[in-house]
Parts: structure tokens; C-alpha cells; sequence
């Protein structure tokens, strides 16, 4: 182990469900209490990297292209 490395405040008990929590001098630490991170949708993912704008004009290509291979003929891809 890291002799630098920061210790967790809490972990999983190994003899019970419980949640243990780190002790420093004898007394038990009061925890950070961060906000969960709460999971993002691939949606949300999504707008992070493209504008709404952006994505209208993707599908809207995409549409244009589909439409063209139908009215040729062709299977969608």
C-alpha cells in the first residue's frame, strides 16, 4: 500500500451487510457527505457533446439518405 494514499471513510463490512466507518483516534470520523453521483442518461451524454441544433441536422441526413435508397430501390442500411 501507498503510505500517501487517502483511506476510505467507509466500506462494506465483511462479517455483515452493514457500512463500516473509519475510526481516528478511537472516535468515530464525521463523514463527508457528498451527493451521490446520479447516472446520466445516454441522452443526457449525448447533448453534452452535440447541440440539439447538431443533431436535427444529423438526422435530418441520415432521413435524406434513407428516403434517396428507398426511392432507388435499395434496402435501408
Amino acid at each position: 500500500f501507498s503510505a500517501d494514499a487517502e483511506l476510505p471513510q467507509t466500506w462494506q463490512c465483511k462479517s455483515c451487510p452493514q457500512q463500516a466507518v473509519l475510526l481516528e483516534d478511537g472516535k468515530l470520523i464525521t463523514l463527508d457527505l457528498v451527493e451521490d453521483k446520479i447516472p446520466r442518461s445516454h441522452w443526457e451524454m449525448l447533448l453534452e457533446r452535440r447541440t440539439r441544433e447538431e443533431l436535427e441536422e444529423i438526422l435530418q441526413e441520415r432521413l435524406d439518405y434513407i428516403r434517396a435508397r428507398r426511392a432507388g430501390g435499395q434496402a435501408d442500411l
